[in-house]
């Protein structure tokens, strides 16, 4: 069952078309997105029912594929739909970002990063690499899972950072939790990457940790 049976002009997707996105609600936009429903559930109720159990967009964006395949209506088709959408948002913020100096707009940088790395479920520690004029070269994955001292190499950093000829980096990693706070752990590591990249003449510009919907700079708390 999906979002027809509703009168005309009053569904989501006649809403969308005669009102933008931006007037819809979380429940609306998925409900679009998914496109139909199951047996007596139509496309509304099943968007309903999926950011109630797994905590809204940001939970449901992290939910495993095996869990979320279960569900009553979510067949690999729409699953497929839902990582699509959330990779081809996450490309976007990219190519913005790319367009400008992340120095003097850093909520393009705040804004990739969450796509980039707030649904992940577990820690992920990735570089953003920059030319002198602070313009993107590259972002890439470097470290995974629990990011403790000895998990994160400034050998491997400075030897990416040297490959693609960069002038700075950007370093950032998610809390998995959604607390966008450091731990001594992550201070520990971001003195040992300043301290290897200077070194290099490599500008550290900020460490950013990516939690729910926030983020916490290094470099706008003063701490680099």
């Amino acid at each position: 069952m999906g979002t027809a049976r509703w009168e005309a002009g009053e569904g989501p997707r006649d809403r969308l078309l005669s009102l933008g996105t931006q007037a819809l609600s979380d429940v609306e936009l998925l409900a679009v997105m998914l496109g139909t429903g199951y047996r007596d559930c139509n496309a509304v109720e099943l968007a309903r029912q999926l950011l109630v159990e797994f905590g809204g967009l940001g939970g449901l964006l992290r939910v495993d594929g095996p869990r979320l395949l279960a569900w009553p209506g979510i067949g690999r088709a729409k699953y497929a739909q839902l990582r699509a959408a959330l990779e081809m948002a996450r490309r976007q913020a990219l190519q913005e970002m790319g367009k400008v100096d992340v120095l003097s707009s850093p909520e393009e940088a705040g804004r990739f990063l969450q796509y980039h790395l707030g649904s992940r479920d577990r820690e992920v520690f990735c570089c953003i690499f920059l030319d002198s004029q602070h313009q993107v070269l590259c972002c890439d994955d470097l470290f995974f899972g629990t990011l403790d001292g000895a998990a994160v190499y400034p050998r491997e950093v400075a030897t990416r950072a040297l490959q693609y000829r960069a002038a700075a980096v950007i370093f950032a990693h998610n809390h998995p939790s959604g607390v966008a706070e450091p731990s001594a752990a992550d201070r520990r590591i971001t003195e040992r990457l300043c301290a290897a990249l200077g070194l290099l003449d490599i500008r550290v510009l900020d460490h950013i940790i990516v939690g729910r919907g926030n983020e916490f700079s290094f470099a706008r708390e003063g701490l680099l």
